[in-house]
């Protein structure tokens, strides 16, 4: 009896080779349906029934119920499988081609009492996402919500239980340190804080809050121009940073590198490395507005100040550009964006923005430092996001990128010294926008999402990092999933042939609307085509048999995460 029959007479299911539908997430999908199945753990067991998380709708007849005294038979089937996927014909080891893709889960996943938001619906939507063949989930991991109420006491509460249950149903974790506030960004629908404490320092001293030329306050994410003073209740915030991932270390060192197989460092608001240079809040920003510099805190100026002297330029010193517009200006608007005589192309520009951007890099370099070194040897991968600032990337000056810290115009790669960074700690290039297309944006803002995406790969390439990628917006047509199909293979000059791949996708995000049926049997295609690169009647054929059998849980999900 060949492997695919056997299989099929485990789970009552028929499979033979001419079905189409053999392969390994299938089969995992195939009798994680069945109601005696759980999603294989690490010690790839059979459930019996009372193992479930909750109670769900019966699921399709079609599926047999999985006897209890053969699970000494799916174990080693299972092994079975996963050796015939990762071994060739004549016993070697082959690269399988595929991205697997995560998705987000909701912002407040975790509530402000340190408890598991909506518990029935992200149970119900790990086990649909599990049968899609989804790798795993996203999770941000709130600084505000576990270091609140005094600094060095942590409570991880309700990720505890998430993470529990993620690993309960086979799905990987990608853990966000989460280090800015929620609220004031684009897809923000909650508000979570930093730590009161830390709220208390900023209220204190605001010099501890990013500031731009007129003043304002930016309460998203502390300054990095005091990364390594003693400002936050004795600790610095590097210090502070790095307390609570090494707590979070200790607290789940049990799931790393198995569960949990991947620490985002958030470096700036929205989690990205990056200035707060278009915030929406109070409508400050509106696209596709310039943004604007963040360097007016005490800190930063005194940083400034020193630069300016080391180069022999203390007239530098004193101030940022005053002649580089407002938030919702456009480049041409103002003195220093304007293509022609510009000041972002005299002396003095190339020395303010070779500093603002390097302050960037080095606040990245202290953080990926002391995460290497409390993640080392604990198996998991580290990654930063960056921003696909793409308005005006037809521009000349690129303003968009050069108010957010990103040093890249039409004469200078702003991103390989990113890229390069990255590389020197092991770090993965998370990028956005994957998913946009030039035409679909503002024609004359000169928006060109699909060429930033490209330069960015062709950065990642010359710097041997790593490349992962999100989508920016919610989206769920099929349109967007083309695009990120094509993106993913990074296809590019460069490339030698396309062999290289993104290592990653996450998939924003866990809502109602990616559980309506339509939405979600093309979600189902697209996550079987990234990962096995497959295309045409045999990823038809799997997708209507997943939609088929997830359908119980799809409903479940959907409702619940409405309520």
């Amino acid at each position: 009896m060949s492997l695919q029959q056997r299989i099929g007479a485990l789970s009552v299911t028929p499979m033979t080779a001419e079905s189409g539908i053999f392969s390994g997430d299938t089969i995992l999908a195939t009798m994680s349906a069945s109601p005696g199945w759980r999603s294989p753990t690490a010690g790839l067991r059979c459930a019996k029934d009372n193992d479930r998380v909750s109670p769900s709708p019966p699921l399709s007849p079609r599926i047999g119920v999985m006897r209890p005294d053969l699970s000494v038979a799916c174990q080693a089937l299972m092994k079975e499988v996963r050796e015939y996927k990762e071994v060739g014909g004549a016993g070697t080891q082959v690269k399988e081609k595929g991205v697997p893709v995560y998705v987000m889960m909701p912002l407040d996943s975790v509530t402000k009492g340190n408890a598991v938001s909506r518990r029935k619906a992200v149970n119900a939507s790990m086990q649909a996402l599990k049968s899609a063949g989804v790798e795993g989930v996203m999770m941000d991991v709130w600084w505000g919500l576990v270091e609140r109420e005094a600094p060095g006491e942590y409570n991880w509460g309700g990720y505890v239980e998430l993470m529990e249950m993620a690993k309960k149903h086979g799905l990987k974790v990608q853990a966000v340190m989460s280090f800015h506030q929620c609220g004031g960004n684009v897809g923000d629908s909650c508000t979570i804080p930093l730590p009161k404490w830390a709220v208390e320092e900023i209220d204190k001293d605001p010099d501890l809050a990013y500031t731009d030329q007129w003043g304002r306050r930016n309460y998203e994410y502390i300054s990095l121009g005091c990364d390594t003073l003693p400002v936050l209740k004795g600790r610095t915030p590097i210090q502070c940073y790095s307390d609570f991932m090494r707590s979070f270390r200790d607290r789940f060192e049990h799931l790393l590198g198995d569960t949990i197989v991947e620490i985002q460092v958030g470096m700036g608001p929205a989690g990205e490395l990056r200035y707060p240079s278009y915030p929406e809040q109070n409508g400050t920003w509106k696209f596709p507005g310039i943004g604007a510099f963040q360097c007016y805190d005490k800190y930063m100026l005194s940083h400034l100040k020193a630069a300016a002297e080391a180069a022999g330029k203390p007239e530098w010193g004193s101030t940022g550009p005053r002649d580089a517009g407002h938030y919702n200006n456009w480049p041409e608007d103002t003195n220093f964006f304007r293509k022609e005589g510009g000041g972002w192309n005299c002396p003095y520009g190339e020395f303010f923005l070779t500093w603002y951007s390097e302050m960037l890099l080095s606040h990245g370099e202290r953080l990926l430092s002391s995460v290497k070194s409390i993640f080392d040897n604990t198996g998991v991968k580290i990654s930063v996001k960056i921003a696909g600032i793409h308005w005006h990337y037809g521009t000349r000056s690129h303003a968009p990128e050069l108010t957010a810290g990103y040093y890249n115009t039409r004469f200078r790669d702003g991103y390989l010294p990113i890229a390069q960074m990255l590389a020197r700690h092991g770090a993965i290039f998370n990028f956005t926008c994957i998913e946009m297309r030039d035409h679909e944006q503002p024609q004359d803002a000169q928006c060109a999402p699909e060429k930033l995406v490209r330069q960015v790969a062709l950065a990642t390439v010359e710097a041997q990092v790593p490349l992962a990628g999100e989508n920016a917006l919610p989206r769920y047509d099929e349109l967007a999933h083309k695009q990120i199909l094509k993106a993913s293979c990074l296809d590019v000059d460069g490339n030698e042939g396309g062999e290289r791949e993104m290592c990653a996708f996450t998939y924003l995000r866990m809502t109602p609307d990616l559980f309506q049926p339509e939405k979600w049997r093309q979600f189902v295609a697209f996550v079987k085509k990234m990962k096995q690169g497959k295309n045409g009647e045999q990823v038809e054929r799997e997708v209507e048999h997943l939609v088929h059998v997830s359908q119980p849980l799809v409903k479940e999900a959907a409702v619940a995460l409405v309520h």
